[in-house]
C-alpha cells in the first residue's frame, strides 16, 4: 500500500533531563515554535557541542524535559566533531558515545550521542489506519532527480503526528525540503 506523507527536516538537536538544563542555564526553558508532535517544542535556548577542539555552536535545546539526555546529529555533524556515533532510534541509547554540552554557565559532559534514524510519526489511530505497528521497517519513497527508496521505522506514540523525519544528510542528499510530500510504502 502507499500513501502520501509531509517531511520533515530534523536538524541537530538536544533533549535534556531538567537536572542537566539546570546545570547548563539558569533560567526557565521558554519556547521559540512548537513542533507539530503535540506537546513538544524548540527552545529559545541554545549550546555548544564539544569534542575536544572541535565545536558546532548554536544547537537547540528541545522540550519539554525527558527522562535521559539524547544529543542528535547527522554524519556531517560526526565529522565536524570526529565522532562516530551510532545510527539509533530516540531513547536507544546502550553504549552510546558522550559528548560535551557548554553554555556561559556550564558544562556537562552527557552519553546519548547519536544520529536519528528515519522515522514516520505516527499516534496510534493512524498505526490502525494503515494497518503497522510500532517499530515497524517501511519504505519512504521519494520522487524527483535523486530519489529513491528509504527505508524507515514506524514510531508510534501517544501525540504523534503522521508526519517522516529526516537528518538534514538525507533532505541534501535526496534533493527534498521541509513538508515536502513523499510516499510511504507499506
Amino acid at each position: 500500500m502507499e500513501y502520501i506523507v509531509n517531511v520533515r527536516v530534523s536538524n541537530r538537536h538536544v533533549h535534556l533531563t531538567k537536572e542537566v538544563y539546570d546545570k547548563l542555564f539558569q533560567e526557565e526553558m521558554t519556547v521559540k515554535y512548537y513542533l507539530n508532535q503535540v506537546g513538544e517544542f524548540a527552545s529559545n535556548q541554545t549550546l555548544t557541542l564539544r569534542n575536544g577542539e572541535n565545536v558546532i555552536e548554536n544547537v537547540r535545546v528541545c522540550g519539554p524535559f525527558r527522562k535521559y539526555n539524547q544529543v542528535e546529529i547527522s554524519k556531517r555533524d560526526a565529522r565536524v566533531l570526529k565522532v562516530n556515533p551510532p545510527v539509533r532510534r530516540s531513547g536507544d541509547l546502550e553504549n552510546t558515545p558522550s559528548i560535551t554540552l557548554e553554555t556561559d554557565k556550564g558544562k556537562v559532559e552527557v552519553n546519548g550521542l547519536i544520529i536519528m534514524s528515519r522515522h514516520v510519526h505516527m499516534n496510534k489511530e493512524d498505526a490502525i489506519k494503515y494497518n503497522v505497528k510500532d517499530m515497524q521497517k517501511v519504505g519512504v519513497r521519494i520522487d524527483n532527480a535523486k530519489g529513491g527508496v528509504l527505508d524507515a521505522e514506524v514510531k508510534v506514540t501517544d501525540n504523534g503526528f503522521y508526519e517522516v523525519h529526516f537528518d538534514t544528510d538525507d533532505m541534501n542528499a535526496c534533493m527534498i525540503e521541509d513538508n515536502d510530500e513523499v510516499t510511504l510504502i507499506i
